[in-house]
């Protein structure tokens, strides 16, 4: 776990920076407590990617779903509109379902929301596929990973369709 105490020197130091932001270092394990205790409590985890990988799947059970959650792996490069970074669901590309039609899209289309917001200055068109995308889950659809039996077509079609609708 060297590499955690290294990642832990340079979180400290780049904190310094920002004293206005609260800053809590907690254990992977009660870190996992946390999230199903009481996740409203994080706004933001920052970790290395093998306990980010392990906390978000988590985090997934908690909404539902591996299938809703957005991911961004943000760089030191700014544009003037915002930070690059890689965008994705944070199940990746699910080669496993690929092409089955079973894949919920929802993940990978608010990865774009962020992308919009955090990386093009797009905050407006970010917004807007974040309402639609509530709009369709509030709308009962749901794809197999929520129980539903809606495919990947039909949830995305949905979402269009209610982007296509005046906020």
């Amino acid at each position: 776990l060297e590499t955690s105490r290294v990642w832990r020197d340079v979180v400290n130091d780049v904190a310094r920076d920002y004293p206005g932001v609260a800053l809590q270092h907690l254990y992977v394990d009660n870190a996992a407590m946390q999230l199903v205790r009481a996740p409203g409590q994080f706004d933001v985890i920052l970790t290395g990617n093998l306990f980010g990988d392990i906390l978000s799947d988590q985090a997934s059970a908690c909404v539902g779903s591996i299938g809703l959650l957005p991911s961004a792996a943000l760089g030191e490069r700014r544009t003037e509109f915002g930070t690059f970074g890689l965008y994705e669901p944070i199940h990746g590309s699910a080669p496993d379902i690929a092409g089955t039609g079973r894949a919920n899209p929802i993940a990978a289309i608010l990865s774009l929301a962020m992308m919009l917001r955090h990386s093009l200055g797009r905050g407006a068109d970010a917004g807007r596929i974040e309402r639609a995308v509530a709009r369709v889950l509030a709308s009962g659809l749901r794809g197999a990973d929520l129980g539903g039996e809606a495919g990947t077509g039909a949830i995305t079609d949905a979402v269009l369709q209610e982007l296509g609708q005046t906020d």
